[in-house]
């Protein structure tokens, strides 16, 4: 895998000795119990930022993305709302370039406000990011991926009856609106992230894990409504930059076996070929740590040095491998 070559650093930076995608989850950006205001958001984001920003003034060439599930639900919401009074409704696809647009500002602010405080004179730009898919995956015709706010069966079931909607109980918080979550194959702009990762700049890339595309025999491409998921989308990023870590920020320190369970057991470090036994014998759920823990597999398979699954306030201590679960050849 060939690896990009390092930058001269900026002003006030250390050199950086390797590149960590970082796959931020939703505690990053909207806290349990939160209404979502901006403000609230952004200071969120803001303590996400400390954290980010200690990673690269420790030395390490970051790349980060990003989930958009509450962000990408409410504002197809409010799509939905305009249509009301008149206001043409926005498809899917677009919203989730919204979301992109939204949750990369704050992160691209807020990171490069960290580092200026910190004296490091650093760029972080968004960029929106379209990821191809397979228009004849399974996943479009099993919608898959929770999306918006939880709401009761009796306003799950309208919705179902009157749009058509896909609707599932939520690990028992209630319900939301499924949609179809195909596979990320490739980033279509992987040639300019990886030239603004060689001239030293961070980038907010894949927010919710790319804008789904789909591209015709002409190589023409088509926006198509779904929502990938972020770590797989994160994944991607890394084997197509040839990034040394994949780091994955959740809301738990350590990925669990029987979870819940009298027997249950947190992973600490542990070798692939375990990691893959355990995730084959269906220990992880689809909609929660399942996709995690593929991604970190599918990273390692594809010449990752090492994949991380911890909590964000173990950012520092995640990326060098002495805490979480660490997966390695």
């Amino acid at each position: 895998m060939e690896k990009i070559n390092p930058a001269e650093p900026a002003i006030g930076c250390r050199v950086k000795q390797e590149t960590i995608v970082v796959a931020l989850g939703g505690n990053a950006i909207l806290r349990p119990g939160q209404r979502g205001t901006y403000a609230e958001q952004m200071e969120n984001v803001r303590k996400t930022s400390a954290q980010l920003a200690e990673l690269i003034l420790n030395g390490k060439r970051l790349v980060v993305t990003h989930g958009n599930g509450p962000q990408v639900g409410r504002i197809f919401q409010q799509q939905e709302n305009g249509t009301r009074v008149g206001i043409p409704a926005m498809p899917l696809f677009v919203c989730g370039a919204m979301s992109q647009g939204q949750v990369g500002y704050m992160i691209q602010q807020a990171l490069y406000n960290e580092l200026i405080k910190a004296g490091c004179k650093k760029t972080v730009v968004t960029l929106i990011c379209q990821s191809l898919v397979d228009p004849s995956s399974e996943a479009f015709q099993n919608p898959s991926k929770p999306i918006g706010s939880f709401y009761s069966e009796a306003e799950a079931q309208k919705a179902a009856e009157e749009k058509g909607e896909v609707w599932k109980e939520d690990s028992g918080r209630g319900w939301r609106r499924v949609v179809p979550s195909p596979e990320p194959l490739s980033c279509v702009e992987i040639d300019a992230i990886k030239s603004l990762i060689a001239e030293g700049v961070v980038v907010v890339i894949s927010g919710g894990g790319g804008i789904p595309v789909v591209r015709d025999s002409s190589g023409i491409l088509t926006g198509i409504d779904a929502v990938i998921d972020k770590d797989l989308g994160a994944q991607v990023i890394a084997r197509e930059t040839g990034a040394n870590v994949l780091l994955i920020l959740t809301d738990v320190a350590n990925v669990a076996i029987n979870y819940r369970m009298p027997e249950e057991k947190k992973l600490g470090a542990i070798p692939l070929a375990e990691m893959k036994a355990y995730y084959q014998q269906d220990h992880f759920k689809a909609g929660s740590m399942g996709p995690k823990v593929l991604a970190a597999i599918r990273f390692i398979e594809g010449g990752g040095d090492k994949a991380v699954i911890t909590s964000l306030e173990n950012a520092l201590l995640g990326a060098e491998g002495k805490i979480g679960t660490v997966i390695t050849r």
